[in-house]
């Protein structure tokens, strides 16, 4: 093997099963709780009601963070023909879906089989050619790919050994490739917030959904991005308007927030054998983050 990494842009994996018990980042007891709410994900009105909800907020943010990094107008029908996305934790594929419309190669991988089932059957019903898999992030990583884009939305809160999972999702990133993750910050605000107000007083979510001892302050999640190879560019805040029932995007990141990260190109060799980096979409021809 000469040590590079596969990109995907179409096409589907074999499937190795359900995942194995070695050096994973599964929580068997996070995956029990989702288990048995496989068959909701699409039920508007369901346990998942929140996640459509924010899912309009979502699927703009990614929208605008890739197109601007790839240099791709969105006013087109599918600005993101030719690129390939990673969606880790897909669960039933509410953003897998939408992504593949603007035009992404779309693989989705879940640690849950049942959530894969669901998933696929909701694809073939919208006539999407999807390209979903039980399997991990590590899994992908042992098989050597990368992706133009890899996101996961609310996924890492819910994993054992957050770090490496962190690291191991962001090789996934191609070179000149972004990442965009959200989660939940662990402060005193989500602990209200999205535990005891969203679990126990609205019932927005089961309770027993969250573990606020789970939830990840963003120069955590940067840390384990960074030790996957990702130049962290921002932090964005997602906030819920109680007046209005609407999410939207803010400063605030005291609860719901957006990280966005990138992979620099791979470095060219000039005419004269000289080694430099080429043009980076945000950083600029040459230039390095600080």
């Amino acid at each position: 093997m000469n040590g590079r990494r596969k990109n995907i842009s179409s096409g589907t994996f074999p499937s190795p099963g359900l995942p194995g018990l070695g050096k994973t980042t599964i929580s068997a007891t996070e995956l029990a709780k989702f288990k048995s709410l496989a068959g909701k994900w699409w039920d508007t009105d369901g346990e998942f009601r929140t996640l459509h909800e924010l899912n309009p907020v979502r699927i703009r943010y990614i929208r605008d963070q890739l197109a601007a990094h790839f240099s791709r107008d969105v006013m087109v029908r599918q600005p993101f023909h030719g690129l390939s996305l990673l969606d880790i934790g897909c669960g039933g594929g509410l953003l897998a879906e939408p992504l593949a419309r603007l035009g992404f190669s779309v693989t989705g991988i879940d640690a849950l089989d049942s959530n894969i089932q669901v998933a696929r059957i909701h694809a073939a019903e919208a006539g999407l050619p999807m390209a979903y898999r039980c399997a991990t992030a590590e899994d992908l990583n042992k098989e050597n790919v990368t992706f133009d884009a890899v996101i996961s939305m609310e996924v890492v809160e819910h994993v054992a050994r957050q770090s490496f999972f962190l690291k191991t999702a962001a090789t996934l990133v191609a070179p000149g490739g972004m990442m965009v993750i959200a989660t939940i910050n662990r402060t005193l605000h989500s602990l209200i917030l999205a535990k005891v107000c969203a679990e126990y007083i609205l019932r927005w979510l089961p309770i027993g959904t969250h573990d606020w001892w789970r939830f990840v302050r963003p120069s955590e999640l940067a840390a384990g991005l960074r030790r996957g190879g990702l130049t962290v560019l921002t932090v964005k805040g997602m906030s819920y308007a109680p007046f209005t029932g609407a999410w939207h995007l803010s400063n605030d990141s005291n609860v719901n927030y957006f990280m966005v990260a990138t992979r620099l190109p791979s470095f060219c060799e000039s005419d004269e054998g000289e080694q430099h980096p080429p043009r980076h979409p945000l950083l600029g021809q040459g230039s390095r983050p600080a």
